[in-house]
């Protein structure tokens, strides 16, 4: 038997109308063509998911700078039924970990789940997301309407509290405070 091939290739004009049914299929919210626009500019931040050779799964992400924080933002990241539990999610995922990883300078990934989409939920605490907030009514035209906010925190934003900056010769340096 051989195995499985999970690739993760571009989003083009050419095939953007594959990344809007799989979305039409996937999810329970419809996109605008903003959404799309968007995405085709978005470089490796949006990619579709090949299962040998055939498309099963995309992921869509775009950079918050709100809150005096750089996020990422996950948009989209999703896998038609009979492909999920496959490994096809993990490689999206992966895939933008690492974006983030080699970029440096986001403070977290976040993305809004529906409050009963359990297996999203442990999807992404298995990643080490958590549940931050809840936004009641964040959907509209699909039930329930609310919305967890999950995050993954990749630097933390507030200066750690048993940690003192130690200025020597023109460089900053942190230590640990003594007890």
């Amino acid at each position: 038997m051989t195995r499985a091939s999970i690739e993760l290739g571009d989003v083009t004009p050419h095939n953007i109308k594959q990344l809007k049914k799989l979305n039409t299929v996937v999810f329970p919210v419809s996109y605008n063509d903003k959404f799309y626009v968007d995405v085709l500019e978005a470089g490796e931040l949006a990619k579709l998911a090949y299962y040998n050779d055939i498309v099963v799964g995309a992921v869509c992400c775009r950079i918050d700078t709100s809150e005096n924080q750089r996020r990422l933002y996950i948009m989209t990241l999703g896998c038609l039924s009979p492909y999920r539990r496959l490994g096809i999610g993990t490689v999206m995922f992966q895939h933008i970990l690492n974006y983030v990883e080699k970029d440096g300078n986001f403070d977290s990934i976040f993305l809004h789940v529906q409050v009963n989409n359990d297996s999203a939920i442990e999807f992404y605490k298995k990643f080490g997301f958590e549940i931050v907030e809840t936004k009641e009514h964040y959907y509209r035209r699909i039930e329930p309407a609310d919305a967890h906010v999950l995050q993954k925190t990749l630097r933390k934003t507030a200066p750690d509290a048993n940690q003192t900056n130690v200025h020597c010769n023109g460089q900053t340096e942190k230590r640990e405070k003594k007890a």
